[in-house]
């Protein structure tokens, strides 16, 4: 069909409707009408977004996580409370908005996963490579995180929340609980005991959280035995994962329609009940007042960049892979600060929720807000369930919170997995892994649940914030200061900014442009530095970790950022030239198949002129549009630039 539909077109140009482009007449009209065509073939074999409103939302999902609502607001109130807020806007405006903004214009341009894209300069590669272990390490741990929050869910369909009492079986003597009495007698006595450090007492919340559901074990090498309901909500958060992902991004597009927006009723639902609550009004002063002289400590600093990459999502490589998927003419740029602002102002607004319940523990307490708040997920899955038991219906409450939980996780973990599926995919990029990616989908779902295993022992949760702590803070911040320097300087400013231009229309703001090839590489640095500087040692409650335990995660850390150079080093050597600086230039210049991903959308230097034999640059008119027919023929293989809708086109 297609070779009639060649056989129809080449006498259309002496018809006098391609008198315009001159000597390059045959081959744009090739990319024009069959062009359309083989956009048509590439929407339907990559995939792409049934429309831009699923893009933003799938972007905001992906963006919005679980680190909104146990993450940010213990960052807060580890960090100072309102204080936390300069650094961590300023991170937003010099680093945050600009590196999303670049990763998706990147990806967006190019129709290329986080591997394909380094076409831009080859020989940094291994920054997609880097990208993709971060992604592993993230969606490994990730999805446990989301299976708990189903456990969570799951025993919540009850009449009386499992940790209510101190009567089960997995309660201590040292917990306290009213069995009988109101309501505020019962929630005084049982908030009063989250106070650890300054009594030995616990609460029942605190009690079925490390007693019960994850039965922790005394050290990181004590694995124990698998928790036998955290193995089958883990399965089952695999499964949900892999449905919505069986159709790629057209499965996963109309899902996001419910798992990006329910999360926002529910949080309104518990930020009502929250500020109704006595003392909720200390806590969210101690959230907006700053205490101005943490300020000047580098770890707050280091936390609200690693809290702005982690949030948005930069250098996981996701927002490369859900941009590729867009129209090469979208307006990425607005799409950046859609998303995220509404990110920023959800984890702000997630912070309202948590400290409106802090600051009701603290007032039944009679001690200040910044005592009360666990550490890591155990704010998520020790503090809201105890604030859960005072609430009427409390069951109610505590299914809509872990379900929201679950949206949030899910959203992000879309994403993860859609990243590895799609580099993958790219990567190989002939017509057989194309058709079969859902068995691609598949085996990577299989891979993250067999690896997330060793996480639902009973030593899981310390692997758990040992992955969180070094897999996903460090590298990120080597990864988008490399990516930066690649981009802006490698590849030129220049060449990048015309690049915008050819697909926005117009070039990015002079603000962009100075923090992309300043402000933001030189922030992202000294952030590192003054980091490893004070680094300290991790530690769960009264655990400190071991030594050897540090390292494994050190060595995680440094796993995904030593992709770059050992990838920089192969490609070096692969490279043709007779000395070192003839094959440092050829590694880095862009590939010739860099550029957009559709004939049609290959203008200015992009465009196929090279293509043709040197024939074809004679202007001898009448010979054109013989010529345009064996030519097109013979340069269709030749136009590796075209990418694979050009490449399909001659095969068939």
């Amino acid at each position: 069909m297609k070779l009639g539909t060649h056989g129809a077109i080449q006498p259309g140009p002496p018809d006098g409707s391609c008198e315009q482009p001159g000597p390059l007449g045959p081959s744009q009209q090739n990319g024009a009408v069959p062009g359309e065509q083989g956009k048509q073939e590439k929407s339907v074999k990559r995939g792409n977004w049934g429309n831009q409103i699923e893009f933003v939302l799938t972007s905001v999902g992906y963006a919005v996580g679980l680190g909104n609502v146990w993450r940010f607001p213990y960052l807060c109130y580890r960090n100072g409370g309102g204080a936390f807020m300069f650094p961590y806007f300023i991170m937003l405006v010099f680093c945050g908005i600009p590196l999303f903004f670049m990763e998706l214009s990147f990806g967006q341009f190019a129709s290329q996963g986080c591997l394909g894209v380094w076409r831009v300069s080859p020989m940094f590669k291994g920054v997609g490579y880097g990208m993709m272990v971060v992604s592993t390490y993230i969606g490994i741990y990730y999805n446990v995180v989301i299976c708990i929050a189903f456990y969570y869910f799951f025993v919540s369909m009850t009449h009386v929340l499992p940790w209510t009492y101190c009567s089960n079986p997995w309660n201590t003597p040292d917990c306290v609980g009213v069995l009988d009495g109101n309501l505020s007698n019962r929630a005084t006595l049982n908030l009063t005991q989250l106070l650890n450090t300054t009594q030995k007492r616990t609460s029942p919340s605190e009690e079925y959280w490390r007693r019960y559901v994850l039965n922790l074990s005394d050290d990181i090498g004590n694995l124990g035995e698998v928790r036998l309901p955290l193995l089958g909500c883990l399965g089952v958060s695999w499964v949900v994962v892999f449905l919505c992902l069986i159709k790629g991004v057209k499965s996963s597009g109309k899902v996001v329609y419910f798992t990006a927006t329910f999360p926002y009723v529910v949080l309104t639902i518990l930020f009502v009940r929250g500020i109704t609550l006595e003392g909720a009004l200390t806590g969210i002063m101690y959230y907006l007042t700053p205490q101005w002289d943490k300020i000047l400590n580098a770890k707050v600093w280091g936390d609200a960049a690693s809290q702005i990459f982690y949030s948005l999502g930069c250098a996981w490589g996701g927002l490369i892979t859900m941009a590729s998927y867009n129209k090469f003419n979208n307006n990425c740029y607005r799409d950046s600060i859609i998303i995220s602002i509404t990110n920023c102002a959800t984890s702000v607004y997630a912070g309202f929720v948590i400290f409106s319940i802090l600051g009701f523990m603290a007032n039944h307490l009679g001690v200040d807000v910044s005592k009360v708040a666990d550490h890591g997920p155990g704010l998520a899955f020790v503090a809201y369930p105890e604030a859960l038991t005072l609430l009427p219906i409390s069951p109610l409450w505590s299914i809509l919170f872990f379900f929201m939980l679950i949206l949030l996780g899910l959203g992000t973990q879309f994403c993860l997995l859609e990243t590895l599926v799609t580099a993958i995919v790219d990567e190989v990029g002939n017509e057989w892994i194309i058709r079969k990616k859902t068995f691609v989908t598949l085996g990577v779902a299989v891979a993250g649940f067999l690896l997330g295993v060793p996480l639902t022992t009973q030593a899981g949760i310390y692997w758990l914030l040992l992955m969180d702590n070094y897999a996903a803070s460090f590298s990120l911040v080597v990864i988008s200061c490399i990516m930066c320097v690649a981009i802006m300087y490698i590849y030129g400013h220049r060449n990048y900014f015309k690049d915008i231009e050819m697909m926005l229309g117009f070039p990015p703001p002079l603000f962009f442009q100075i923090c992309w090839r300043f402000i933001s590489p030189a922030i992202i640095f000294f952030i590192l530095v003054f980091t490893v500087i004070q680094y300290r040692p991790i530690s769960y409650n009264e655990y400190v970790y071991p030594t050897w335990a540090i390292s494994i995660g050190f060595l995680m850390a440094l796993s995904s950022v030593i992709c770059i150079p050992i990838y920089a080093i192969y490609k070096v050597c692969r490279s043709e030239g007779d000395t070192l600086l003839e094959r440092l230039k050829n590694a880095t210049k862009a590939s010739k198949d860099w550029g957009p991903a559709l004939p049609e959308h290959r203008s200015g230097r992009y465009a196929p002129a090279f293509s043709p034999s040197t024939e074809s640059h004679l202007e001898v008119q009448p010979l054109q549009p013989e010529k345009g027919q064996s030519e097109a023929a013979a340069a269709s293989p030749v136009q590796g630039s075209n990418g694979s809708a050009h490449s399909q086109d001659s095969r068939l």
